[in-house]
């Protein structure tokens, strides 16, 4: 798995530069940059190649830490072509975007990369893995906003039980932190505002004091197995991937139902495909940008088990921000190493808990060290597209 531990040390601070002073939001994510250890080195990702973007530099990044850790890095054509590449993103490049747009209003056309168009589409973050390693499986790219990085997982994994493919890279990324994103979702009012000279605060989930989130990029990548493919090699294992849920609002472009529906029927879904009980799951890793419907959703789905407080809840997004077309596979990689170490992460920033926790319904604050023996991650996005992943210990 990859680009997981550049994502627990990041941390949050004001957006360095590449936002305006106009911008209502003021507090960013971003992978720091730099040769030492936790940052990112961007000239070894992009050094003899005008068309590699930022979310591609990310995704080939975290696609290597991702292979190297499994062990797989094969040189035989037979191997090559049952390995895929499932990495979609949410919104691409708009900064190289912004650059050509200047370009053209400037009256210097002529300037303008012939390499400007590769390097915004979101399916060449996929293509630039495929071709690093030579993987002639599937070449798949998802984009379903804030829930495309689960849905690659989920579409990798039923690759490979079609019989697709033994091997699947998977995941999201994201690399837009800059002043149009930045500007569109505090359109929207998305974006938290009130933490601009507090970043550490500003990231809330579940807290009586949010006031929307922070924006944030990266790259989360796993490699998916069939079990007896795996077994044959003598792979480490991590998890297994037992239920993959999804479902649509068919609601509002950006709202969900006020009754979370669409989130429930996401669960639920997951839930039957993998043959467990809802009392069978011991962690959830909350999509935690609709508090209310969320959590109406999950006490619809789980009941009492959730309510007694056998189910622990908790959200990453306070630790990293939100990754946008990249937080379901970072968030579905802490759900997986919740189950592999034994500990649910906790919820960061959780202060004052909403008011629609009480009891012993209550969102992780500090980490718990517990057998975890399934869990779910949950991602929702614009268009009312809902994911939920479901994880097991590994067979």
């Amino acid at each position: 798995m990859g680009c997981l531990r550049r994502a627990l040390r990041l941390g949050l601070r004001p957006d360095a530069g590449r936002t305006l002073e106009q911008l209502p939001s003021r507090v960013a994510a971003p992978v720091p940059r730099g040769k030492g250890d936790a940052e990112f080195d961007e000239e070894a990702w992009t050094k003899d190649n005008k068309s590699i973007s930022g979310f591609i530099a990310y995704a080939l990044c975290a696609a290597d830490e991702a292979l190297r850790d499994a062990n797989w890095l094969p040189s035989e054509d037979e191997k090559k072509e049952r390995t895929g590449v499932s990495i979609g993103g949410g919104i691409g490049s708009i900064s190289d975007i912004l650059d050509a747009s200047q370009m053209i209003l400037e009256n210097r056309l002529r300037r303008l990369s012939p390499y400007f168009i590769p390097k915004i589409l979101i399916n060449m973050a996929s293509g630039h893995v495929s071709m690093r390693y030579g993987f002639q499986g599937p070449n798949h790219a998802a984009v379903t906003a804030c829930a495309t990085g689960a849905h690659s997982i989920g579409d990798a994994t039923r690759m490979i039980q079609f019989g697709d493919a033994d091997v699947m890279v998977a995941g999201g990324t994201e690399s837009s932190i800059d002043a149009l994103s930045i500007a569109g979702f505090s359109r929207l009012r998305a974006l938290s505002t009130k933490y601009n000279s507090l970043p550490q605060a500003a990231s809330r989930p579940f807290d009586c004091g949010r006031d929307g989130f922070v924006i944030g990029e990266g790259c989360g990548v796993m490699v998916l197995e069939a079990l007896d493919h795996a077994k044959e090699r003598g792979a480490k294992f991590y998890a297994e991937v037992r239920g993959y849920g999804m479902s649509g609002d068919a609601h509002h472009i950006t709202q969900p139902q006020n009754d979370g529906r669409g989130a429930t029927l996401a669960m639920k879904r997951a839930l039957d495909q993998s043959g467990l009980q809802a009392d069978q799951i011991d962690y959830l890793n909350a999509h935690a940008t609709s508090t209310p419907l969320e959590a109406n959703a999950i006490k619809s789905v789980f009941g009492d088990h959730a309510t007694s407080g056998g189910l622990a809840l908790s959200s990453t997004k306070g630790a990293i921000g939100h990754l946008l077309g990249a937080a379901g596979s970072v968030e579905a990689i802490f759900t997986v190493l919740a189950i592999h170490h034994g500990i649910a992460p906790p919820t960061l920033n959780l202060e004052k808990p909403d008011t629609l926790f009480e009891g012993a319904f209550m969102p992780l604050s500090s980490p718990k060290k517990m057998p975890i023996r399934a869990a779910i991650s949950n991602s929702f996005g614009f268009g009312g597209t809902n994911t939920s992943l479901l994880f097991s210990c590994p067979p």
